[in-house]
């Protein structure tokens, strides 16, 4: 049953079931214990009250690690309404445990496309002034739905590529009414979070799905990014043959380089016993491709959208469909033959699992929440323009992140600073 619940601000939220609210405080506790760069941050923002007085709405997964970056920006003086990113990566007593501790959530794991686009519009009655975006849905709603709102906005963030590449397009257009910070692209993000988060949480979601062995299995690795690298790294970790398919001939020499095959996708169809898709565009595994796939062929995908593998191919080509386990649909072509698409194509490493792990969602948070607290105090400095995270950030998460851990590193002397800055090196 869908609960609608009231909150501190006397808004009602709309969730599964508040009664699940104790499981979902156990979750943020754990994820609390392995995020020390987030709480240093949190101690930080309770003393001085950065965000007081401001509405922040977020469209994320709601998980437990997203869960506690909202938590966090409460503590900063911020109301803060939320609602899902993923239809199937809300995790019902983790979002019960944030209303219970005084968020807005309009979000219920499974919710209808049609529930999916009424949250995001409820989020938005909030009037927010800054918003924080998973996939630019949010923006791209209130700028075609309510552009008014607009001047209201001080700006944004963005969590993941494909967010960025639409927020660019909104950008070259003359469309983005409000600045927005680029998170994605930050070093502290995309080194970590996009090939070691990537890398782990995909492999999670489909051993825990399928229990099957990856070692000597032929994986199909749908782009070289840099969660194409982190998924292909523990693929090969854990045994198996892994082929590269890439449009980018740089990223295809890389993937040689690092000792993987590559072919393209029509090709590499007929030999993948697992294919994982990160590329964030349209169709990179179509008709052509599953009529050549093998018997059992496993199919999933790791990019922001449920777009990547044509789910209208395989349901035309499918004389019969039907579903063996949570998250994975078997579909039998007319030949026999067996295709299977785990989570419905949606993000397997958060549909089928519990997304990234936290001591990296620690850094990717942490951005967030400073880089969010960038734009609101230099609004007046930024024009209507998607910028990069600042250097200054980026080092700062960097340097947080190793005083946690109790890591020390060495610092340019005086002399090796002049060395660096001269070009006459008899100095």
């Amino acid at each position: 049953m869908n609960q609608p619940v009231g909150t501190t601000s006397s808004r009602v939220s709309i969730i599964k079931d508040l009664a699940l609210a104790p499981s979902g405080h156990n979750k943020l506790e754990w994820v609390k214990n392995h995020m020390p760069v987030l709480n240093l941050l949190k101690e930080e923002f309770e003393k001085n009250q950065p965000l007081k007085g401001k509405t922040i709405v977020c469209c994320l997964h709601l998980e437990a690690k997203t869960g506690y970056l909202l938590q966090t920006l409460k503590a900063a003086g911020a109301e803060v309404i939320a609602c899902a990113s993923n239809p199937l990566s809300t995790q019902d007593d983790v979002v019960a445990a944030l209303v219970d501790s005084g968020i807005t959530v309009f979000a219920i794991h499974g919710e209808s496309a049609e529930q999916y686009h009424d949250f995001l519009e409820k989020a938005l009655d909030f009037l927010p002034d800054a918003i924080i975006d998973d996939g630019a849905d949010m923006v791209t709603s209130l700028l075609k739905n309510r552009k008014e709102q607009a001047v209201k906005i001080i700006g944004g963030c963005e969590e993941t590529t494909t967010g960025i590449v639409r927020l660019r397009s909104m950008d070259n257009d003359n469309a983005l009414l409000f600045p927005m910070i680029a998170v994605n692209d930050a070093y502290m993000k995309y080194l970590f979070d996009n090939r070691y988060g990537t890398g782990q949480s995909v492999w999670d979601g489909i051993n825990r799905t399928t229990n099957l062995v990856v070692a000597g299995k032929n994986v199909v690795v749908v782009g070289y990014g840099w969660c194409g690298k982190g998924v292909s790294l523990r693929a090969k970790g854990m045994g198996a043959k892994v082929i590269i398919t890439e449009i980018d001939p740089i990223k295809a020499n890389e993937a040689i380089m690092d000792g993987f095959r590559v072919m393209s996708m029509k090709e590499a169809a007929k030999y993948g016993e697992v294919f994982i898709t990160v590329t964030g565009n349209i169709n990179v595994i179509r008709k052509e491709h599953m009529q050549v796939m093998g018997d059992n062929a496993i199919m999933a995908n790791a990019g922001h959208f449920d777009v990547e593998i044509s789910k209208p191919d395989l349901n035309a080509l499918a004389v019969s469909t039907r579903t063996l386990k949570n998250n994975i649909e078997e579909f039998v072509m007319e030949d026999g033959r067996r295709l299977y698409l785990l989570a419905e194509g949606r993000l397997v490493n958060l549909a089928a699992g519990d997304g990234h792990p936290a001591e990296v969602m620690d850094l990717s948070f942490s951005l967030q929440a400073l880089s969010l607290l960038y734009v609101i105090q230099n609004r007046d400095k930024l024009e209507n323009h998607v910028y990069n995270v600042p250097e200054e950030i980026d080092r700062k998460v960097a340097y947080m992140k190793l005083q946690a851990d109790g890591i020390e590193i060495d610092e340019l002397t005086s002399e090796q600073l002049k060395y660096l800055e001269s070009w006459d090196t008899n100095l």
